[in-house]
């Protein structure tokens, strides 16, 4: 999907849907077993919109958190990166990098199917 081609997100969006619109802009500044530092390139923002009472940090951060093992997650908006701790005994480290290059190894499955279990909760969890 092209930066300038709208898109909204919205708190039943699922988390694969909002880290794959984001992967072309994602990359990994820092990873040590447990802690990731993503950075979100200038221009990753433009044409997209939040539906919901949180802003934009927030709503991102809504659906990371509903990924299961992960911990933590804080913002630099300034520095325009992201600190995501999760637990390596459930998110195995290979899998950020993996999944960031659409890369088909067990790593990145593992998190894939972690991204589908939280969109089947969400779902079941809808009004």
């Amino acid at each position: 999907m092209a930066a300038d081609t709208p898109v909204t997100f919205t708190p039943q969006t699922p988390p694969g849907v909002v880290l794959a619109h984001f992967r072309p802009w994602l990359t990994i500044a820092h990873q040590v077993p447990g802690r990731l530092r993503l950075k979100l390139g200038k221009g990753a923002l433009n044409g997209v919109s939040f539906d919901g009472p949180e802003g934009r940090s927030e709503a991102i951060t809504t659906a990371l958190r509903r990924i299961r093992g992960v911990k933590n997650i804080s913002w630099n908006l300034l520095a325009r990166s992201c600190t995501i701790e999760y637990d390596p005994a459930v998110i195995p480290n290979a899998a950020w990098p993996d999944l960031l290059a659409n890369a088909d190894t067990p790593a990145a499955q593992t998190l894939r199917t972690i991204l589908d279990e939280a969109h089947e909760q969400l779902r079941h969890a809808a009004p």
